[in-house]
């Protein structure tokens, strides 16, 4: 008995013992866990160092171009952390997408978008936001598009980690602008470029939200408030998904295949027109079979705007990959070709490496840091179910495609998250005059206090007065941030 008893004994304080050891596993694991975003990130800029030393290490500017593929690798990286959840956000936020299917699909088109059909030539200096003449030395071009690179790479990491979708496109022509100026004075820019980008700001998200919110009315107006739902979604879903094929077609032919074959606007909107009556066509019987059994209620119709919203999740993705990539590996491929030639005036073409690391690095930032911005512009500004996410993701192409016939900068980030709150203050104007239609039907029923009325509104007001800061000040911030890297790289090599 006794001697059953000093086992029992035993087995507890074993118990015990590996109880202990579970829970230090436990805390192990949370502590570490933090760090493997770090660390995967940390191997893969090592890695990019590698490949520009394996092509250029017996050169006499193999360190430079080393260093330059790290701060690339790193805005790659936050594009991927940052922009790309622009694309993905609405389809996540609206249960269209898990956030694991979102990352695996944003990672296979923007990497396809930028490998594919990704520009194989951009100006010399971010789309002439300065003169290349104004430099005095291919050494002094050299380092200010370094600073460049980092100044932009460190804002959008700072904005990301504050939760703000910025653009990565102004990032680079703000830290390309502070450079400039650092270099070789404010007569070195072009302010006619640089005015053209600041009227973006406005133009971008407003356009975005405009068109976000006429869809949406329209949607309400002939589908949610008639008697029977679903015979007019039958009618009105395979239109809305031909329009939105037809738009990405023109998108995609008009951004998205440039580095392939030369689309005028003309000839792109003919594409958009075919493909548009093509899936219009199409639609028609997969709605039908998939109205079938559904009951005549809002629900149901999330089922129809399912599918149309991944494959415009994807198609932006795409299209992204295709576009801002080269925006943003640019100043990398500036300084490869002046380290190589010395010739820093000419176009710039951007070498295969240079676009695998800026397609990886997106991958690897959008599946290690990603998910806080996806989960910010699909459900914290506004919420969102597939219907209004697919308003977002048409007011994106639309968007792009008018403001290229207007011949106006846009980005596709102040876009997509203009169409979000498009959407959502679209919402609160529609709720404001149900109210007020029913206050003149029965004008004995009791009023909503202010408070209350502030607390029903459907849009975030401190998130969208953070993400508006965010904006205004991307362009000076980098460009600040730029001017002092590159004064201080000059004092420290010079």
């Amino acid at each position: 008995m006794e001697k059953q008893s000093r086992e029992t004994r035993h087995l507890d304080t074993l118990d015990r013992d590996l109880g202990r050891l579970s829970y230090l596993e436990a805390g192990a694991q949370y502590v570490a866990r933090p760090m493997v975003g770090p660390g995967i990130s940390l191997i893969f800029v090592v890695f990019a160092a590698l490949m520009a030393a394996l092509f250029f290490g017996q050169t006499t500017h193999g360190m430079i171009v080393a260093v330059a593929a790290v701060f690339g690798a790193y805005m790659a990286l936050n594009i991927g952390a940052n922009d790309v959840a622009n694309n993905m956000g609405p389809a996540v936020g609206a249960n269209a997408l898990t956030m694991g299917g979102a990352i695996a699909i944003a990672a296979i088109f923007e990497s396809a978008g930028a490998l594919i059909a990704g520009g194989d030539v951009v100006s010399t200096i971010a789309e002439g936001i300065t003169e290349p003449a104004s430099m005095v030395s291919a050494e002094v071009f050299i380092w200010a598009m370094m600073a460049a690179l980092l100044s932009s790479a460190l804002w959008v990491n700072l904005a990301t980690w504050r939760g703000a979708p910025v653009s990565t496109t102004h990032s680079i022509v703000g830290g390309v602008m502070g450079a400039g100026i650092a270099s070789a004075g404010f007569g070195a820019v072009s302010w006619s470029t640089m005015g053209a980008i600041a009227a973006s700001w406005v133009i971008s998200p407003a356009l975005g939200g405009l068109i976000a919110a006429g869809v949406l009315w329209f949607i309400k107006a002939r589908i949610i408030y008639r008697d029977d739902k679903i015979s007019a979604a039958k009618v009105w879903v395979p239109v809305l998904v031909g329009i939105m094929a037809g738009a990405f077609a023109a998108y995609l032919a008009l951004k998205g295949l440039k580095h392939l074959v030369h689309i005028s606007l003309g000839t792109a909107l003919l594409i958009g027109l075919l493909a548009g009556i093509l899936f219009w066509l199409a639609m028609i019987p997969v709605t039908r079979r998939q109205s079938r059994g559904l009951e005549n209620r809002n629900k149901s119709l999330k089922v129809l705007f399912g599918i149309p919203l991944v494959v415009s999740a994807a198609l932006l993705s795409f299209a992204h990959g295709a576009n801002d990539v080269a925006n943003a590996v640019g100043p990398l491929a500036a300084i490869v070709q002046a380290s190589q030639s010395g010739d820093f005036t000419a176009a710039v073409s951007i070498p295969h490496w240079v676009m695998i690391i800026g397609a990886f690095g997106i991958s690897f930032g959008l599946f290690l840091f990603g998910p806080k911005l996806i989960r910010m512009v699909g459900s914290r500004i506004t919420k969102l179910n597939p219907m209004r996410a697919y308003c977002v993701a048409l007011s994106a192409a639309i968007t792009v495609i008018v403001a290229s016939w207007l011949g106006l900068p846009v980005s596709s980030t102040h876009i997509a998250v203009g169409g979000v709150f498009g959407v959502g203050f679209f919402r609160e104007w529609h709720t404001e005059r149900r109210i007020l239609k029913a206050r003149r039907a029965m004008p004995n029923q009791a009023r909503i206090a202010p408070e209350e009325r502030r607390r029903r509104k459907l849009v975030r007001r401190s998130h969208f007065m953070t993400i508006v800061a965010a904006w205004i000040i991307t362009v000076p911030a980098a460009a600040l941030m730029s001017a002092l890297l590159f004064l201080g790289m000059q004092t420290l090599l010079g």
